[in-house]
């Protein structure tokens, strides 16, 4: 049965008979007690350990009032921003405030501030002094080392010299956070602990020395060099402890923490969630990331794709983590029991649904490779395609009483399903577990982009499209492929851009929506972004950056769009391809006065434009997921 809520003010602390909190769990996103938000995760996993929590979530953060509401906790404070970097949460691509704040009751924007983090600290400190804080969540994860930041366009500091906290805790963080409460609670040194950075006088023995905070700043092949480091070592059974100096401090981070076994997880996700909103939002109507995940299930961590413009790799990790079957039916059971539930689980799934294994055995033994990846540009010979179980655990989800549909929304690799012999999970898949409409992600067709992006060759998402028509022509179903792309992408040059313009007008489709790329910290596109080289090779890699060019690369993606045609000739001009403007079948555009679309199109991808979908609830509003796939990305 769902849980109690952990105190949200003084007075609810204080009827329970606590004349002060162990620790106070500070969050830049409304208290969300599901366990698809951090704060709820980490307080409830504190809580299972034997402490008392309060929550303190979006405290108004202009003075210290909030920060002193449950008095001066007995052990310290955990501080995150939220479930999304506070800038990424805030600003667009093209660097415009968002109009709303999904974590925030009602939508509302405006609730937490920039650089969350960084102030939450700050006010904690002119609360009580040195009052013990520990920063997490993505926030903290991806900008542990010094980084670059895209909305000042400068390296930063990591944000946790920058704060001014005890220890920073990255990944997801279970089993540092209950090692750190326990040493704050012994009064123990909070050194040495995977999966945490602290800030020290001297580089520790053993440690490999990266360049400094200084050199990146002035120097970008000192950068790159710093990030390799940082991306070769991200792992817990090979990693070593890196240490990077800044001005008269030295941050040493820690190898990462090993990953959960799967008893662990389970016992994660059983935990008493509430799984609502807290009643105080009700009157604004509640908060509307939850509605995305409300009837979801999480059922694995981790993602082995190693897509370079996506932060898992720097915060969930390469190594993939699942829960038992049994436990998955036994949250699906507590799922029909919940008022609203109406016989549809929106999701099952995490950062790549159909990864639900290690990619081999030797991730668990040795580690992941250090200078080879899993899929892309060829599938590692060791990969092991491994689709059974989660084929079955769909088919036992679906025969519980009260569930009628069971959808999958997460990413699906469409790659690894593709190595897959057995054709049991596509079958199962298109026959019970799609809402008339498949999203995946090739996000390119250009090969110099795609290898880049750590994707595969276009012909392996051509081979898919054709194997998805003939298993829904053979089970007789009438259902869509809807591919998503990312434009201006590093390596993405306007003929590039115009290859996959071309692309979509020969499957004739459109995308509806077209989602820049956004530098996000911690990832490797955004090294490259920044420095123009790839800091894994240190060849030269072309990026698009001024406005115009982004502009010009967005509207080849809409190219029929009225209102793009002359941005869309323009960037045909400069890429020298003339001979796509006019009126034959080939022509994206008419030429300047011209009447009508330059290509009527040949028929849509699958049988035409993606239908409103009817037999579900869409999760997300059928819109892209948060920008830099840092709820889990698509694949």
């Amino acid at each position: 049965m769902p849980g109690q809520f952990l105190p949200v003010t003084r007075e609810e602390m204080l009827a329970r008979g606590w004349e002060q909190p162990d620790f106070v769990v500070v969050s830049g996103d409304a208290y969300v007690d599901h366990p698809s938000f951090g704060h709820a995760i980490i307080s409830r996993v504190l809580e299972d350990a034997g402490y008392r929590v309060c929550m303190l979530c979006q405290p108004d953060f202009h003075d210290t009032k909030d920060f002193m509401r449950f008095g001066r906790p007995k052990y310290g404070f955990m501080v995150a921003a939220g479930n999304i970097d506070s800038m990424v949460n805030h600003y667009t691509a093209a660097k415009k405030p968002r109009s709303e704040d999904l974590y925030s009751p009602g939508g509302k924007p405006g609730l937490r501030p920039d650089r969350a983090t960084i102030v939450y600290c700050n006010r904690i400190h002119q609360a009580y002094g040195k009052a013990p804080i520990i920063i997490g969540g993505v926030e903290a994860s991806l900008r542990r080392f010094a980084h670059y930041d895209y909305w000042s366009d400068s390296v930063r500091h990591s944000i946790l010299d920058d704060c001014g906290a005890d220890l920073l805790s990255y990944g997801m963080a279970e089993k540092q956070t209950v090692l750190i409460a326990d040493r704050l609670r012994d009064g123990l040194p909070l050194t040495g602990i995977p999966g945490t950075c602290y800030m020290a006088d001297a580089v520790p023995d053993g440690a490999i020395e990266i360049p400094s905070f200084m050199d990146c700043k002035r120097d970008k092949v000192a950068y790159c060099k710093a990030f390799k480091a940082q991306y070769e070592e991200q792992d817990p059974i090979r990693g070593k402890t890196l240490a990077q100096w800044h001005e008269k401090k030295v941050l040493v981070a820690e190898k990462p923490m090993m990953p959960l076994t799967r008893e662990e997880l389970d016992r994660v996700y059983e935990l008493p969630y509430a799984r609502r909103w807290h009643p105080m939002y009700d009157k604004d109507g509640g908060v509307p990331a939850l509605k995305e995940v409300e009837f979801s299930i999480a059922s694995t961590r981790g993602c082995f794709g190693a897509c370079a413009f996506c932060a898992l790799t720097f915060h969930q990790g390469r190594i993939v983590q699942s829960r038992s079957p049994q436990s998955i039916l036994k949250e699906a059971r507590l799922l029909t029991t919940l008022p609203g539930f109406k016989g549809y689980i929106h999701d099952v799934g995490g950062p790549t649904a159909n990864f639900r294994f290690p990619a081999c055995k030797n991730q668990l033994k040795v580690g992941a490779c250090k200078n080879r990846q899993c899929l892309a540009p060829e599938p590692c010979k060791n990969l092991e395609v491994d689709q059974t179980e989660l084929t079955q655990l769909l088919k036992d989800l679906r025969q519980l009483p009260g569930v009628k549909k069971v959808f999958i929304r997460s990413g699906l690799r469409f790659d690894y399903m593709m190595l897959d012999k057995n054709d049991g999970f596509i079958n199962e898949l298109c026959a019970h577990h799609i809402s008339g409409q498949l999203k995946v992600a090739p996000e390119h067709v250009a090969p110099k982009v795609l290898r880049l992006m750590g994707k595969p060759d276009c012909r392996v998402f051509k081979a898919f499209t054709n194997k998805y028509k003939q298993v829904n022509k053979r089970l007789g179903m009438d259902q869509y492929l809807v591919p998503y792309f990312i434009s201006s992408h590093p390596g993405c040059d306007l003929s590039a851009a115009v290859e996959l313009a071309e692309y979509l007008r020969d499957i004739g489709h459109q995308p509806e929506q077209v989602q820049d790329f956004i530098p996000t910290p911690g990832t490797l596109s955004t090294a490259m972004f920044y420095t123009g080289l790839n800091p894994l090779t240190f060849e030269r890699v072309y990026v698009p950056r001024s406005p115009q060019e982004k502009a010009m690369q967005r509207a080849l993606l809409q190219y029929k769009r009225p209102e793009n045609h002359a941005l869309v000739r323009k960037a045909l001009h400069l890429a020298g391809r003339e001979d796509l403007i006019g009126y034959g079948g080939r022509c994206l555009v008419p030429p300047a006065g011209g009447r009508g679309p330059g290509n009527g199109g040949k028929g849509s991808h699958n049988g035409g434009r993606p239908r409103q979908d009817k037999r579900g609830p869409q999760k997300n509003g059928g819109k892209r997921p948060a920008p830099a796939r840092q709820r889990g990305k698509r694949t």
